[in-house]
Parts: C-alpha cells; sequence; structure tokens
C-alpha cells in the first residue's frame, strides 16, 4: 500500500511541475502515472549502473555531476512514456530540480 501512495504523490509532483516549467508538456494524469512508473524504474535499474560508470567524473566535480545523470534519467523517460516530453537537456534539469523540491514537500505534508 506505501508503494501506491508513493507513486500516486510521485505523479502528483510530476503534474505540478510540469504545470510551473513552460519547457516540459504533460497530457494528462496518465501521461503523469505513467511517466512516474517509467522514472522510478530508470532510477531503480539504469542510474545505479551509470553512477557507478561516471564515478570518476562525478568525484572530479564533486557530485554535481549527478544532476547531469538525473537530466538523463529525465530525457529516457520523455521518450519512453508518449504524452510527456521535455523540449530539451536545460529543462529536463530544471525539471529534476524542482521535481526534487515538490516531491519533498509532498512527503512532508503527508
Amino acid at each position: 500500500m506505501s508503494y501506491l501512495i508513493h507513486w500516486l504523490l510521485y505523479a502528483i509532483a510530476i503534474i505540478i511541475t510540469a504545470y510551473l516549467l513552460p519547457g516540459v508538456r504533460l497530457v494528462g494524469p496518465g501521461a503523469a502515472l505513467i511517466a512516474a512508473l517509467v522514472l522510478g524504474i530508470v532510477n531503480t535499474i539504469i542510474k545505479p549502473v551509470l553512477l557507478l560508470l561516471t564515478l570518476p567524473l562525478n568525484i572530479l566535480t564533486l557530485g554535481l555531476f549527478t544532476f547531469v545523470i538525473n537530466a538523463l534519467m529525465i530525457l529516457l523517460t520523455s521518450t519512453l512514456v508518449p504524452g510527456f516530453v521535455v523540449t530539451g537537456f536545460f529543462w529536463a534539469l530544471i525539471f529534476s530540480l524542482v521535481l526534487s523540491v515538490i516531491n519533498y514537500l509532498l512527503g512532508v505534508i503527508f
């Protein structure tokens, strides 16, 4: 049950973030639910592998390269989910930052 609540809160955070940013387009709540699911799977499977492969670069940049990896995960999700469009790398980077803040705030509220 807890996973279902987290998934719904993540989808709500995606909806709010897409509403706030002009470079992100979301067709509807169904696309947000699918995007939340795909982003969760991508972050669980692909992101740790990329973090491990880019560990020297991440150490060199004092962890700031993690933001680049987060943006790449969002761009990958954007290509996999129809109805969820991120127009470029810059918007993916901003989307990941805003999404993290909104997801944190929703987690504190609920």
